[in-house]
């Protein structure tokens, strides 16, 4: 069980950075000392677990902890930032002929099956682990050519909740539980290498934190 005192579970929407997520509950709640255990992207949605006042000291207890999503592939293209938020860059795009699509839907389930359990992908270069002393979205934002680490990843299931055609592209929708310091990016463009097409997160959204749900948060807007 979990110490939830001084504990506020939200749900982020899109389009803002956790820190905004920081600065809206300090205006509302009139207590400038807050944090989080884990941050999301500005494209992704969900479950956040926030300390107020003296619940910061017990935002550890949630770090190490597995987390499930809900994520939408887009097959088709590749992105500088692994997911479409903004206008970040494509770096290669594919529209898909019907060959294309008949492979996907013959070979998807048993390429999802393949990845379940510990496996090496690449680290996004948008994310926050340290190379040279500094972080590596701080190296993507300066344009810094730099090779991301590859690290083990391990994720417990992914189940295939629904595929569909979309403007020459195709989305898969999956719903993936994984351990900490798992990559979604690096899942769905892994997806994309085993298919031989660009792949890139179109939509993402964290429904829990080991057995906490996104159900019992609060909405922040």
């Amino acid at each position: 069980m979990f110490d939830l005192e001084n504990i506020i579970l939200v749900d982020k929407p899109k389009n803002i950075t956790s820190f905004q997520v920081i600065r809206i509950m300090r205006k509302k709640l009139g207590i400038k000392k807050i944090g989080h255990a884990g941050t999301l992207d500005p494209l992704a949605t969900g479950l956040m677990i926030l300390g107020i006042d003296k619940g910061t000291k017990k935002l550890e207890q949630f770090l190490k902890l597995d987390k499930t999503y809900v994520a939408s592939v887009l097959i088709g293209k590749k992105t500088s930032t692994g997911d479409l938020y903004h206008n970040t860059e494509i770096i290669e795009e594919k529209k898909l002929i019907e060959n294309d699509i008949f492979f996907i839907e013959k070979n998807i389930n048993n390429i999802l099956n393949n990845l379940i359990g510990k496996i090496n992908l690449k680290v996004p270069i948008f994310s926050a682990i340290k190379i040279n002393g500094k972080r590596l979205y701080d190296h993507a934002f300066k344009g810094n050519k730099i090779e991301t680490p590859t690290r083990e990843m391990n994720i417990f299931y992914i189940k295939l909740l629904d595929q569909y055609s979309e403007n020459n592209n195709y989305i898969l929708n999956l719903e993936i539980k994984v351990s900490s310091g798992t990559y979604i990016r690096s899942i769905a463009e892994e997806i994309g290498n085993r298919l031989n097409l660009p792949a890139t997160i179109k939509e993402l959204r964290r429904i829990s934190i080991d057995e906490i749900n996104v159900n019992d948060a609060i909405k922040l807007i």
